[in-house]
């Protein structure tokens, strides 16, 4: 599946910005089942000076310096991603088909071993996650016992938040503590990604933010509008020899062709689209506008090519 996506973050200053640096992750990660096709950025009022860069956790970053005086800045990332659907699959699969033992899962965190250097750093709290909580670690406990599969007892924990957590927009923002999170039982994606993780590690878990995109649907008989869709973010859990298994709890699902990711970190703060260092007084206003839908005229030609290859 071929996606365009297109992804613009303004901020609306009070008072008259003279100087800013800011750091733009707006280019979707490339991996075994994801490849980004094309990708393009506009920035009004144009950078000074700008630079990529790949981070610590493989996120593509893009530093920009803005001298022109400005009230707001823009920054308009427009991609074309494909989605390897038959990767995913395979992928799921194996989750399925191997099984590794939370309990065993542990034992191998516990100890160093050279293929769990990269993972060892999602074991801890961060700045937004904390892991101290009894009640979220009895919590996570309700679905994991020492001789479960790790990946079935992550699904069937995915699934209570799912059932649990009321999805309710505008009751949290990125500053709501977790611990509020679970006692509201309510919340947007980002929080109930980022209080699965807090469950996870506090249980001795490797668990990552993922952050991106999702496809969404109109009604029935109804044109999408330009502009309505808006970020998404789930998590990964560590599974030792297999590698991460993604989980969706706002929606109940494994992670397929209908996710796009725009990279990872061990909280939101790692991945925000942008963020950045400003001369000025007064506050900001944010505004995002995200559009995410099939290329609907490679996938007819894709068919086309499918359909005359079988004559």
């Amino acid at each position: 599946m071929i996606y365009n996506i297109y992804h613009k973050t303004t901020f609306h200053y009070q008072s008259m910005v003279s100087y800013s640096h800011n750091i733009a992750r707006l280019k979707p990660i490339e991996s075994e089942h994801q490849k980004l096709l094309s990708y393009s950025m506009s920035v009004v009022p144009c950078e000074y000076e700008s630079h990529q860069f790949f981070d610590i956790f493989g996120n593509n970053n893009t530093h920009l310096v803005i001298r022109e005086p400005h009230q707001e800045l823009s920054v308009i990332g427009e991609s074309k991603v494909e989605i390897l659907e038959e990767k995913i699959q395979e992928k799921i699969d194996i989750f399925r088909s191997k099984t590794v033992l939370y309990g065993d899962t542990l034992e191998r965190l516990s100890k160093f071993h050279i293929d769990d250097i990269e993972a060892k750093q999602f074991l801890f709290e961060s700045k937004l996650i904390p892991t101290k909580s009894q009640k979220i670690k009895e919590y996570a406990l309700e679905s994991f016992s020492k001789e479960r599969s790790l990946f079935e007892a992550t699904e069937e924990f995915m699934g209570r938040i799912f059932r649990d957590f009321e999805f309710v927009s505008g009751f949290s923002d990125i500053t709501t503590p977790v611990e509020n999170i679970f006692e509201a039982k309510k919340g947007v994606c980002q929080d109930f990604a980022q209080f699965a993780i807090s469950a996870l590690r506090s249980i001795g878990l490797s668990a990552k933010y993922m952050s991106g995109y999702i496809e969404t649907l109109p009604p029935d008989g109804k044109e999408k509008l330009f502009g309505a869709d808006a970020s998404h973010a789930w998590f990964a859990v560590y599974i030792p020899d297999i590698g991460w298994a993604e989980f969706d709890p706002t929606n109940n699902m494994i992670p397929q062709e209908q996710h796009i990711l725009l990279g990872s970190g061990r909280d939101y703060y790692d991945i925000s689209p942008l963020k950045g260092v400003v001369r000025s007084s007064g506050g900001s206003h944010l505004g995002v506008m995200v559009d995410v839908r099939r290329d609907v005229q490679r996938v007819m030609t894709q068919t086309q090519n499918q359909f005359q290859s079988q004559f």
